[in-house]
């Protein structure tokens, strides 16, 4: 079985792979009505990793107090603004280089130390920091390969 950090850089996999896709047109379509496109699902989860390396991962010691999480919905959407004009192709691979760096930090930390976020009480492991991300990983490339799989049926329909 793959470790928890082994799972969390294999999320970079299927990233990395829309960029073989061929036409890049569909990862700019949102994946449903009211829904973020692909870009920006790619975007909001490379912005995440960005925020977990440059707020979270430096206070990551034994008796450590991460900053709180940030209001996840003004965050998204801050996020998703920030990343206007770049493309797809650019974000794609600042998730897969950020993603890489992130799990490195994480590798490299003592198994044993234990920290906080905020003003919560429970204590979190470097493993155990990680598998709250494995979920939302797999929710988003679930919602990724969904799309690009209607997206394949719609092509052969036709």
């Amino acid at each position: 079985m793959k470790s928890t950090f082994d799972q969390f850089e294999q999320a970079a996999e299927p990233i990395e792979s829309l960029m073989a896709e061929g036409s890049h047109d569909g990862l700019y379509e949102p994946i449903a009505e009211g829904k973020w496109s692909i870009r920006e699902i790619v975007g909001h989860m490379y912005m995440w990793d960005r925020f977990l390396l440059e707020n979270m991962v430096p206070h990551m010691e034994d008796g450590g107090v991460l900053p709180a999480f940030p209001d996840h919905d003004r965050f998204n959407r801050e996020a998703i603004n920030g990343l206007e004009g770049v493309s797809v192709e650019e974000i794609v691979s600042m998730f897969v280089k950020t993603r890489e760096k992130l799990v490195q930090e994480l590798k490299g930390m003592d198994p044993a130390i234990r920290f906080t976020i905020g003003k919560g009480k429970r204590r979190f492991s470097p493993e155990s920091f990680v598998k709250m991300f494995i979920k939302h990983d797999r929710h988003h490339i679930m919602q990724i390969e969904k799309k690009l799989e209607d997206d394949r049926n719609s092509r052969t329909s036709v």
